[in-house]
C-alpha cells in the first residue's frame, strides 16, 4: 500500500484534521490578496465571466504546499484531471469534498470582494458625474454685458457679447473663475466703495490672446481677472 492509499485509509469517512488550518489559511491569504484579485479583475475585463474564479485556485495551491511543508504525507493539491484524481472518487466526507467545500467558499468570498469593489467604483463614477453636471449646470453672468451666461470649457471663456479668452492649459473651471472675480471685486472694495467695471483687452505678450480686466475710474484701480 503506497502513501496515497494509506493516506486516504487514515481519514476515510472522517473530516481530516487538516481541513480548519488549510480553509483558514486560504481565507486570510485572499483577504491578503485582495490588489492581486482586483488587478486580475480589471485585467480580465469582459473575460472574467468565463471563469469561475480568479485567483481561487493560486491561493489553494499557495496554502497547500505550506501545509505539505509540514505534513509530508499529504499528496500534491491538483493532478491532470484535478482534485478528483488526486483523492479518488470517494464520497462521504472525504477530503475531495472537504476541499471542493473550502474551494466553493472561497469563491463565493472572491464574488463579495469583486461586488464590493464594483460597488465602490459605481459610486466614485457618479460622483465624479455629479460634480461634472454640476459644473456645467452653474452659470456665470458675463460681467462685461452683465446680459449672458459665460460659456466655459477647458480652452476658452466666451460671451455673444464678444468676449473671448483663450484658457487652454490653465484649467480655468466655473469655481476658479468665479473665486477670481471674487477676489478683485473684493480688493477692489476694500479701497473704494464705486462699481468696477470688467472689460477685455489684447495680452501684449502673446499674440492673439487677450485678458480679462477690471478697472475703476474713480480710483484708477486697475487689474487683470484672467
Amino acid at each position: 500500500m503506497d502513501g496515497l492509499q494509506r493516506h486516504r485509509q487514515l481519514y476515510k469517512g472522517t473530516t481530516p484534521p487538516w481541513k480548519e488550518t488549510f480553509r483558514k489559511r486560504c481565507v486570510d491569504r485572499l483577504k491578503k490578496s485582495r490588489s492581486r484579485l482586483l488587478e486580475r479583475y480589471r485585467q480580465l475585463g469582459e473575460s472574467q465571466q468565463q471563469s469561475s474564479s480568479i485567483i481561487v485556485q493560486e491561493v489553494m495551491e499557495e496554502e497547500w504546499s505550506a501545509l505539505q511543508s509540514e505534513d509530508q504525507r499529504l499528496p500534491p493539491l491538483w493532478g491532470p484531471q484535478g482534485m478528483a484524481q488526486v483523492f479518488g472518487d470517494t464520497r462521504e466526507h472525504d477530503e475531495l469534498a472537504v476541499l471542493e467545500e473550502i474551494q466553493q467558499e472561497l469563491i463565493t468570498q472572491e464574488m463579495s470582494i469583486i461586488e464590493e469593489y464594483e460597488r465602490n467604483l459605481q459610486f466614485e463614477q457618479q460622483y465624479i458625474s455629479s460634480i461634472v453636471e454640476d459644473m456645467e449646470e452653474r452659470h456665470i453672468i458675463c460681467p462685461v454685458c452683465h446680459m449672458n451666461n459665460l460659456s466655459i470649457n477647458n480652452f476658452f471663456i466666451s460671451c455673444p457679447c464678444g468676449l473671448y479668452i483663450n484658457t487652454k492649459k490653465r484649467h480655468i473651471s466655473p469655481d476658479v473663475l468665479q473665486r477670481l472675480l471674487e477676489s478683485r471685486v473684493s480688493e477692489h472694495m476694500e479701497e473704494c466703495l464705486h462699481n468696477p467695471v470688467f472689460s477685455v483687452a489684447a495680452n501684449t505678450e502673446a499674440e492673439s490672446s487677450s485678458n480679462l480686466m477690471i478697472s475703476c475710474k474713480v480710483c484708477d484701480y486697475l487689474s487683470i481677472v484672467l
